[in-house]
């Protein structure tokens, strides 16, 4: 050991450290929490920024010793909650603080740029965050913080418009207003599960698979568990004989239930061999290393066209078993079943058939496909591929649970809290009363965390033995062993007019669910539900099949099967358009949807069950569209002064949904407080995007108070009401519609109280500012405070409270259409991004400053898919780009030079005042704009992402 003098935020200490200790964990170990870690050491994230002697640095690179009389500033210096600093409210206005595990050192990074420049410009800005990696806004309203920060040091206040304010007659909902945990999150105080984890606790850490596709021979844990500070090791010998399904999704789940903790055979590389828990983290990683595993290792299966052909390896053959519908000859089905696989059973028919590695299939269609291909005058039949992407939220899956009063208590970052609950409670077969589930902030999600990929182990770890256990996956682990985007085949073949008017569409999708099946359904049938609806097209068919196969596991991401489907649609639909000598956007314009168009297609594409026919609602399309056109200027052909850089223009149009109609369900409930305050429960589960503020805004509107009056409290299954929770854009719609409704339902409940104390007639009261209740005919008030005080004395009716349950068949469909310019290297294959819009209608913007954000990073992401992100597997399965330098997730120098986000006014009928969802329809548009745009430029069509430079000089026949 060895004492390290030194100055921390302006205070001089001496500290006891390691001499191999980082300079993080030096600082971690004395409070200063926010210096974190999101890359295992790998120097790529930055979320370990900190000022080491007025110089940004990464302290994971840094020994402790290394400190030695140096000053140091971390982001937890800068201000705290309530004591913010000009540049971390302005970051909070300008709606960069969203999921926010990396905003602290963006503020600390941004503050040091201030201190040197009164008015950087944005390549200085770019400079300043070349080292941090932000997932979730895009990067570019950063420029926008700076902006305004450096004109309230200037002038006192802000001169630039944060965002557009929409619906004039409201005060607080389609305003730019400072998010509710904004404060709390940029200041980098206590938030995440990591920071909840007390002292004395138990670390778990995972044995894992060498092997794609394996059985466990034999595997022997006594020299392991002789070992100092191992308290117990778990295995497929001494688990629970459960099989459930992981993907945090409606219950029964559209989704077979094929997996057990832990199985005899391991069905890809770092599938789960053993768990074991230590007093220490070094001791478990010890323990791991002296545990013997005997394998007979199997042939793998990675492809869909591997899983397809005749004698391919079965990655599942168990026992099958349904929960209801089960096929008359399913004894004979299960003759071949070998014990070892476990079981696959179906909570009902999902046309799986594990005899030929398929997971689930979906079929189905309107019209006539044959006669319309015969009345087609050109037809175009292509086969699109993607690949298999990875989430990367910056907080990776982590899990701290530990026993209270006999109850498992579980800290989570979740985006589905009651899932978590209900699937925990089937693992360590308890009820579910004997589980509290505490949704922390969510340090990024995007899809990965609907799944339940941690809590199941590290909840019955810590039931078993009754130890605290704290649990937190490796950057590789994020890749080999989570949720990641399902590779798919996309067959389009559309017929259309020589005028170009579509006569038949139909879609193939082949979709590689890996070894599990995660939404093995339902994703794939995205591909579909949320593209096919775009077109007016009398004859329509679709057959989804998805095959189960060795590589890492898949399951939800943001876009779900969307990105897939719209890629393979709108490029078979401009490869159509070039055939027939049209422009692509004539005829885009000819044949999408408008208000009022039935939607017959949706009937055969419910969630394991016959969908909703509705007819087109509020739809923005057509401006987005239009608009769009009119910015890139669509139709001028752009050259380039470097005839090796070939220019093009492309487009998508895009949709996506507000959340599962006739299938979701969101509570809420609400209270008015003894001093005229508020506080509002919520089911729904913020995972950054802004879903507590909306909460908080439906009070503050209804009744005319300040967001300071009130508290929200969201995702605590204790103190909350069942929401099914933040997946398929269901947010806004379902959560905040409960939370409006819960705010109308008190507001009545408060005028009724109002009337009695008054003396007044309920239909003469409002609500008013600054919190009132005001007798339009008589000019009597009522101040909150004393209409509550009165409410509670022992004479009176009690709390006054609201309540309320949402659910709905109306789909509000959020549309738009993003728009790309294209540069393109013929000599290096160089794609370069110059131009991206992103234009959506998300009905009324209630957060627009966040839905801008939210738009921006969605699109960036998609981006990075189109031309950048892959997992790359070897022969044997194992990936070997399971880290960010070598995965490609774009940074800021790599995001579009002009990058615009456009909020298409319209408002919808179902939504909370008028409001549908925004992030997600954000990820559907970059592959098929860049494709196209890329053809505008050089020629080519792109069928498969990545579009990497390889890709495109193949296609230009140069390699």
């Amino acid at each position: 050991m060895s004492i390290v003098s030194c100055t921390i935020n302006n205070r001089k200490v001496s500290i006891d450290c390691k001499d191999c200790e980082s300079l993080r964990e030096m600082l971690v170990r004395s409070g200063h929490f926010s210096v974190r870690d999101s890359d295992d050491c790998e120097g790529f994230a930055g979320s370990d920024t900190i000022l080491f002697n007025d110089t940004p640095v990464y302290a994971n690179l840094m020994l402790a010793l290394q400190a030695e009389g140096a000053v140091i500033r971390t982001p937890d210096g800068l201000g705290d909650s309530r004591h913010l600093t000009v540049i971390q409210q302005a970051m909070i206005d300008a709606g960069i603080v969203q999921s926010a595990y990396n905003i602290p050192a963006a503020a600390l990074l941004l503050t040091w740029l201030l201190e040197h420049e009164k008015n950087p410009s944005k390549e200085a800005i770019d400079k300043v965050l070349s080292g941090i990696f932000i997932r979730d806004t895009g990067y570019e309203h950063f420029y926008l913080a700076v902006k305004l920060a450096t004109e309230k040091l200037a002038f006192g206040s802000y001169k630039t418009p944060v965002s557009p304010s929409f619906r004039e007659n409201l005060t607080y909902i389609g305003k730019p207003k400072s998010k509710v945990d904004g404060p709390q999150l940029v200041a980098g105080e206590s938030s995440f599960v990591e920071d909840r984890v007390l002292p004395g606790y138990a670390s778990m850490v995972v044995l894992r698979s060498p092997y794609a596709h394996a059985y466990i021979k034999k595997i022997d844990t006594k020299k392991a568990e002789a070992m100092e500070g191992v308290i117990a090791i778990i295995t497929a010998e001494n688990c629970p004989d459960v099989f459930y399904m992981q993907a945090g999704q409606g219950n029964p789940e559209p989704s077979p239930h094929d997996r057990r903790l832990l199985n005899w055979k391991v069905r890809h590389v770092g599938d789960r061999v053993a768990a074991i828990v230590a007093e220490t983290e070094e001791q478990a990683i010890a323990a791991k290393a002296a545990i013997s595993v005997e394998y007979e290792v199997l042939k793998p299966v990675f492809s869909v066209e591997e899983a397809m052909a005749e004698d391919a390896p079965l990655v599942h053959n168990g026992i099958v078993e349904y929960r209801v519908g089960a096929p008359a000859d399913l004894d004979e089905y299960n003759k071949s079943a070998d014990k070892r696989d476990g079981k696959v059973i179906y909570q009902f028919p999902l046309h799986g058939d594990i005899h030929h590695n398929v997971a689930s299939a979906a079929h189905g269609h309107i019209g006539d496909i044959e006669k319309g291909f015969t009345q087609a005058e050109a037809v175009v039949e292509r086969t699109y591929q993607t690949s298999q992407i990875q989430c990367t939220p910056l907080e990776p899956h982590v899990c701290y649970a530990k026993i209270d009063n006999g109850r498992l208590v579980l800290h989570v970052s979740t985006q589905v809290p009651w899932h978590v609950r209900r699937i925990v409670a089937w693992v360590c077969q308890i009820p579910e009363n004997k589980i509290h589930v505490i949704k922390e902030k969510v340090g990024g999600g995007y899809g990965s965390k609907q799944d339940i990929l941690v809590e199941d182990l590290v909840g019955y770890a810590t039931w078993l033995t009754g130890k605290p256990i704290y649990y937190r996956n490796t950057r590789e682990e994020e890749f080999i062993a989570n949720s990641t985007r399902h590779p798919m085949r996309v067959t389009v073949k559309m017929g259309a007019t020589k005028e170009g008017y579509l006569t038949a569409v139909y879609m193939d999708v082949r979709a590689n669910t890996g070894p599990y099946g995660n939404h093995c359904l339902t994703v794939p049938m995205n591909a579909c539900s949320k593209t096919l609806p775009l077109l007016k097209c009398d004859n329509m068919q679709f057959d989804v099949i998805t095959y189960y196969t060795n590589i890492p596991p898949t399951g939800a991401y943001q876009g779900y099967g969307a990105p897939k489907g719209t890629y393979g649609l709108m490029v078979c639909m401009a490869e159509l358009a070039d055939k027939l000598g049209i422009d692509y956007y004539d005829m885009a314009m000819k044949n999408k949807v408008e208000p009022g168009y039935m939607l017959e297609i949706l009937k055969g594409l419910g969630e394991g069950r016959e969908g909703n026919v509705v007819p087109v609602g509020s739809c923005g399309l057509d401006q987005a569209l239009k608009q769009g056109a009119k910015m890139i200027a669509w139709g001028k052909k752009e050259v380039s002064e470097d005839p090796d850089w070939k220019i093009g223009k492309g487009f998508a149009m895009i949709q996506q949904g507000s959340g599962l109609p006739g299938l979701d369900h969101a509570n809420a409930w609400a209270k008015l407080l003894t001093d005229g305050t508020f506080q509002i429960f919520s089911g729904g589960a913020d995972l950054g995007t802004g879903l507590d503020t909306i909460s908080v805004k439906m009070i503050s509107e209804a009744f005319c108070v300040d967001m300071d009056s009130v508290t929200v409290v969201s995702g605590d299954t204790d103190s909350c009401t069942f929401d099914t929770g933040a997946y398929a854009s269901s947010g806004t719609f379902f959560s905040g519609n409960a939370s409006y409704l819960a705010s109308e339902d008190l507001k009545k409940n408060l005028l009724t109280e109002a009337a009695l104390q008054m003396g007044e007639s309920f239909d003469d009261l409002i609500c008013r500012a600054p919190g009132e209740v005001y007798s339009t005919k008589t000019g009597k008030t009522l101040g909150y405070g004393k209409l509550s005080h009165d409410a509670l004395t022992g004479t009176g009716r009690g709390q006054v409270m609201g309540r309320a349950s949402f659910t709905t068949n109306a789909s509000s469909i959020p549309y738009g259409a993003h728009f790309a310019q294209v540069a393109v290297n013929v000599k290096t294959g160089q794609v370069k991004v110059q131009k991206f819009y992103a234009l959506q209608d998300a009905g009324t913007p209630i957060n627009p400053e966040l839905a801008l954000c939210q738009m921006y990073g969605a699109a960036l992401k998609s981006i990075g898919h189109t031309l950048s992100e892959q997992m790359v597997l070897d022969s044997n399965g194992r990936c070997v780009s399971a880290n960010f330098t070598d995965y490609g997730v774009p940074m800021i120098w790599e995001k579009p030079d002009d990058f615009k986000a456009v909020l298409i006014d319209i408002n919808d009928d179902a939504g909370p005042y008028g409001a549908k969802s925004i992030s997600e329809i954000a990820t559907n548009g970059a592959a098929p704009a860049i494709a196209t745009a890329i053809h505008d430029a050089c020629g080519i069509w792109m069928r498969s992402w990545p579009f990497s430079a390889e890709k495109i000089l193949k296609e230009l026949g140069k390699i």
